[in-house]
Parts: structure tokens; C-alpha cells; sequence
């Protein structure tokens, strides 16, 4: 089973299609919506962590693309700053994933994409706003 966390951007002229639902008929994707942006008739966005095949994955990838929505990982958009982090810890406590963690043995604070929500929960949490995501 692969699985990966992906955002998608849809225009205003797209926003009502059932673009997720041919995922799941036509390739037979699971999904969890992580985070949801979609107004009528506005650009919209959702943070998908997106599951199937490796074959069955790309080939609904491929189908975003030719349906004219944004498709990119997720952990293009979420980073540390390691310049701005003083490692104090404030932002794992907020973390509902665990992707923020304190490393044991050096004490510094420790960043995983792979598990990271884009929640936003960190950027407010970070005292010297390490935490930087930006998904629009």
C-alpha cells in the first residue's frame, strides 16, 4: 500500500466537480481529507493523505493533472527553519501527529514531514516562528 499526503488547488471553475469521487470509482484511492478550503464558484484547496497502489496512485495523480487542479506534496510546503529555531520545544506540544519531536540524546527539535497534517498548530505555538507552512 503507498501512501502520501498531497495538496491540491482547485479554480473557481472547477471547485464543483467530483474530482475526489473519480479517485476513489476510477482508481480505487482511498483518502483522508487532513484540511479543507473550498468555497462555490473561489479557488478552493485540500490536503489529502491520498492511499492505493504505487500504479493506481500515479495514474490519479495523472488525472488531477489533466483535470486542471495544483497537485504537490505536502512537505514542499512545511518546514523549520533551522536559522529560527532555538530547539525550546514549545511547538511539540502542540503537534497532534507527533511530526514535531525532541531528539533524546542532542535535545533539539526534530521535524517529519512524512507525519505532519499541515495544521498550522506549530506556526502559532513557535515562539521564534520556525514553523513555516504555507499552503496557499
Amino acid at each position: 500500500m503507498f501512501s502520501k499526503k498531497i495538496i491540491i488547488h482547485y479554480s473557481a471553475d472547477i471547485v464543483d466537480q467530483p474530482i475526489v469521487h473519480r479517485l476513489v470509482k476510477d482508481y480505487d484511492l482511498s483518502f483522508n481529507i487532513l484540511k479543507a478550503r473550498i468555497f462555490p464558484r473561489r479557488e478552493g484547496l485540500l490536503v489529502l493523505d491520498l492511499s492505493g497502489t504505487k500504479e493506481n496512485f500515479d495514474r490519479g495523480i495523472q488525472y488531477l493533472k489533466k483535470t486542471g487542479v495544483t497537485v504537490e506534496p505536502l512537505s514542499d510546503r512545511v518546514i523549520q527553519n533551522e536559522d529560527k529555531c532555538v530547539h525550546c520545544g514549545a511547538c511539540v506540544a502542540f503537534c497532534p501527529t507527533g511530526a514535531l519531536y525532541i531528539d533524546i540524546e542532542t535535545f533539539k527539535v526534530l521535524f517529519d514531514a512524512e507525519k505532519c497534517t499541515g495544521c498550522e498548530l506549530c506556526v502559532t505555538a513557535c515562539p521564534p516562528r520556525a514553523m513555516e507552512v504555507n499552503l496557499f
